[in-house]
């Protein structure tokens, strides 16, 4: 069958700091493509509405997919289906991600027949039985299928995550992929899930807490054929197991792969395992994120992340030391005032590092959507992008906003601006020079994008598709947020544990 699967657009965020490969919906297509079907590829990212009409007029796909790992896209991708619907009225539409996936059912009834199917959980191992399905019938036995007809079996969880490859060849804008001066930038993974319990954050509860690896050869050698050199660790904690990640570089250092990375990891995991990190400084890792999400002990109780200041600011330190640049997350609460927006602001300018800013946002899947959600002042999918306020705040929502924007235009003034680009004067050249674009746009973005009538106004537009609230009976036993329960088991490849961490972890 033809199968066209579909990326939307980029979030508001997006638009400046990043635009990532759509590693995920490469893994689906590979998957279908490793059953007997021909796939194609549309990322919104870097395609328009127009390139998608155009290929569904030309190809005729028999199925269309959406990937929908964030709600803001939600209303985006339902009003695709309606014209692909009218287009093609017999093409299958689904969709799947990780958003969606705690919202099907209330996703189909609002899609009143343009959307066929969610698909929950994982999406590599339901293609080959959805396809097949859709072919020869048996839809409801397709593991993690939701339809007008209720829910099918349990969503299947991948024993492994070697295979399938990425189909990296599918993507026709590559060169479109960066993040900050990292312009071209693939994406890669070594491991899959999160073993943490933080509050505000859904992998734990989509993933039932499991955690698993990529074998050091399988990824050595996907890391051997990508040909950007630059390339984003898409992992929410990188080098968890020290072990893993040393035996990944030993296979890199054999192959003698050299690229830039970037990646994600938490404070205490740097300063536990500094020795891989130093190594891996050694191949090319330029560029961190960091979670801090709080300055002070209450915060980051608040969002139960384990860790406690000292360590947070210890982890700076130990980054600053290896030479690694590291971008700050600070979760901004909606219950700030404008004078811990002031020490935001002093705090940003007396570090040498980037700091972003997230506006604390309730989604489905995570804790504080059963305890937050009954607060919400809004439930339009297109604000949960942890750019707009949904909870009620302490100042007027247009102070907020003002106050938002001008502790964010810290970070305009300090790495975006004019006198970064002076600054990066190579880096600048060097990309423009190899038709690399997306870094030099990036430094003149942030006052078009981030502008506090922009968000203000997004609360005006009219609504036609709502978030739908919990139930409202507490949650009882935590494994009830799951979408994955079930373990893998250990004989069939790495181990996952779903009511808990790795040895040494919280529990």
């Amino acid at each position: 069958m033809r199968v066209l699967l579909v990326h939307p657009s980029a979030l508001m965020y997006s638009e400046i700091f990043l635009r990532l490969e759509p590693l995920g919906l490469e893994r689906v297509a590979a998957a279908a493509r490793d059953a007997g079907h021909q796939v194609q590829v549309v990322d919104l990212q870097v395609l328009h509405h127009r390139d998608l009409r155009r290929v569904v007029r030309s190809w005729r796909p028999e199925v269309v997919g959406f990937s929908l790992n964030y709600l803001a896209n939600i209303p985006e991708a339902i009003d695709l289906s309606r014209a692909i619907k009218r287009e093609l009225p017999g093409c299958f539409v689904f969709f799947g991600g990780h958003s969606v996936s705690f919202v099907a059912g209330d996703v189909l009834r609002q899609a009143e027949g343009a959307v066929d199917a969610v698909v929950r959980g994982e999406g590599e191992p339901a293609m080959e039985p959805l396809l097949q399905a859709v072919r020869d019938g048996g839809l409801q036995e397709v593991p993690g299928i939701v339809t007008a007809a209720g829910h099918g079996p349990a969503p299947r969880m991948l024993h492994g995550i070697d295979s399938p490859r990425p189909a990296r060849d599918l993507m026709r804008h590559r060169r479109r992929y960066f993040i900050g001066e990292l312009d071209p930038c693939a994406s890669m993974e070594f491991t899959r899930g999160c073993p943490w319990d933080c509050s505000f954050c859904s992998a734990w509860t989509f993933y039932g807490r499991s955690y698993r690896k990529a074998s050091p050869e399988a990824a050595a050698d996907e890391l051997a054929s990508i040909a950007e050199p630059n390339v984003f660790i898409v992992d929410d904690v990188a080098f968890i197991r020290p072990e893993h990640g040393d035996a990944i570089a030993a296979e890199l250092e054999r192959r003698r792969v050299r690229k830039q990375y970037y990646l994600e990891t938490r404070a205490d995991v740097l300063l536990r395992h500094t020795e891989v990190f130093e190594r891996w400084t050694r191949l090319g890792l330029r560029y961190m994120f960091l979670g801090m999400e709080a300055l002070d002990a209450e915060g980051l109780d608040l969002f139960r992340k384990r860790v406690n200041p000292d360590d947070n600011f210890r982890a700076l330190e130990t980054a600053r030391k290896l030479g690694i640049n590291v971008a700050i997350n600070l979760i901004v609460d909606p219950a700030w005032d404008a004078e811990r927006f002031k020490l935001v602001r002093e705090f940003a300018l007396s570090v040498p590092e980037i700091v972003h800013l997230t506006v604390m946002t309730p989604y489905p899947g995570t804790e504080i959507w059963h305890t937050e959600s009954r607060r919400l002042t809004t439930r339009d999918y297109r604000l949960f992008d942890i750019q707009h306020a949904v909870v009620p705040t302490t100042l007027p929502l247009a102070r907020f906003y003002e106050e938002l924007v001008r502790t964010q235009a810290v970070i305009n003034r300090k790495h975006l601006g004019l006198r970064t680009a002076f600054g990066a004067a190579r880096i600048l050249t060097d990309r423009l020079a190899h038709g690399q674009t997306n870094f030099a746009r990036m430094l003149w973005k942030f006052n078009r994008v981030y502008n506090p009538g922009r968000q203000l106004a997004d609360h005006r537009r009219p609504v036609r598709y709502e978030l739908p609230l919990p139930p409202g009976t507490p949650v009882g036993d935590r494994r009830e947020l799951y979408i994955h329960t079930r373990p893998v088991p250990r004989s069939s490849g790495p181990s996952a544990r779903p009511s808990g961490g790795p040895a040494g972890l919280p529990e």
